[in-house]
């Protein structure tokens, strides 16, 4: 028989080894007890002498060492390389005079003969020290600081001995075909169908079409121009025309300019050998639509009679005294306010 020591639980089946109950492992069970022996009790324990003391002598702990990391040997110092061995710098050769800079000349001259034009941004710095003296001033010629910016296969004077122009031209800049540039003074650009130009303060540019299919020979030449921003600029804007640079890259050119403020007005203005005169002074007109309205601006052109309109409505001549008969149309602005054109047309 067997017997769970934890619940006292006796087995009959000696081959089990573990309590079904509990799971502790099972002992042999003593013989069975018999209820009707006899108990056997020990003497009565003696208590007149106390029993012997016993002296406890504990053993010492044992402690064992801490391990220590042993330290690292410290890292050999490296041995430097040998010396390299450089050989000594030698003289160069002297170079060959090269005959390239004949042949770059040459090559920029017939460019400048055989070339045709693309884009002309002519950038002055002509305006007086404020708005006031320039508006006092406008009866004087000023003396334009042009700055030229072009391809280097660009000619931007117009061939004098053409004997055929186009009939008309229309160009609505549904695709840029003027360039885009940008300097200290200035800068033009295309955006959204039309054609953008800006100046800095006390300053005016001027862009030249970029072909002599815009000549502008006997011709009728309508554009419409606007103030982005409903500002008016110092010295105006608008239109040009026989626009070509002289011998010495000097602006020469007929422009009327708007001036579409509180009181709109307008101005006729020449250019010859880079110098600017008003040929009519600032006017007043009602043709002119003030802020950022889009005016038609528009020249025509007989011989040597130059008449100028705003919105269909004659505003004054003059008299090509100056003998400029051809050139491209163009476009001119100053000062610090945006202004768009758009709508360009040429007819002969």
């Amino acid at each position: 028989m067997k017997r769970c020591p934890t619940c006292n639980r006796t087995y009959t089946d000696l081959s089990l080894n573990f309590c079904l109950e509990d799971g502790t492992p099972l002992a042999a069970a003593g013989p069975p007890v018999d209820p009707n022996a006899t108990m056997r009790y020990p003497a009565a324990r003696d208590t007149s002498e106390p029993p012997p003391t016993e002296i406890y002598r504990p053993e010492p702990a044992v402690v064992a060492p801490r391990p220590t990391t042993p330290t690292p040997p410290p890292p050999a110092r490296p041995v430097p390389p040998p010396p390299q061995w450089t050989p000594p710098p030698t003289a160069a050769p002297p170079k060959k005079k090269s005959n390239a800079i004949w042949w770059i000349l040459g090559g920029l001259a017939a460019v400048v003969v055989i070339g045709g034009g693309v884009v002309v941004l002519l950038i002055a710095l002509a305006l007086g020290t404020d708005n006031k003296n320039l508006n006092a001033n406008r009866n004087e010629n000023r003396n334009a600081n042009v700055s030229v910016n072009t391809n280097t296969n660009t000619n931007t004077n117009v061939n004098a001995n053409a004997t055929t122009t186009p009939t008309s031209l229309a160009e609505n800049f549904s695709e840029q075909k003027w360039g885009s540039a940008s300097s200290p003074y200035g800068r033009t650009w295309y955006d959204n169908g039309e054609y953008h130009m800006s100046s800095k303060e006390r300053t005016f540019i001027v862009q030249y079409a970029p072909s002599d299919a815009y000549n502008t020979e006997n011709a009728t030449v309508k554009v419409t121009a606007r103030s982005v921003d409903g500002g008016v600029p110092a010295a105006g804007f608008g239109l040009m025309v026989h626009c070509v640079l002289s011998k010495t890259r000097k602006l020469e050119d007929y422009a009327l300019l708007i001036y579409p403020g509180d009181e709109p007005a307008y101005e006729v203005i020449m250019h010859k050998d880079g110098e600017q005169s008003a040929l009519v002074q600032k006017t007043k007109s009602d043709a002119i639509r003030a802020g950022s309205a889009p005016n038609q601006l528009e020249i025509r052109i007989r011989g040597a009679e130059l008449s100028f309109y705003a919105n269909g409505q004659f505003l004054t001549r003059v008299k090509d005294d100056a003998n400029f008969r051809r050139g491209r149309a163009g476009f001119y602005t100053s000062d610090i306010h945006e202004v768009a054109f758009d709508d360009l047309t040429i007819d002969h």
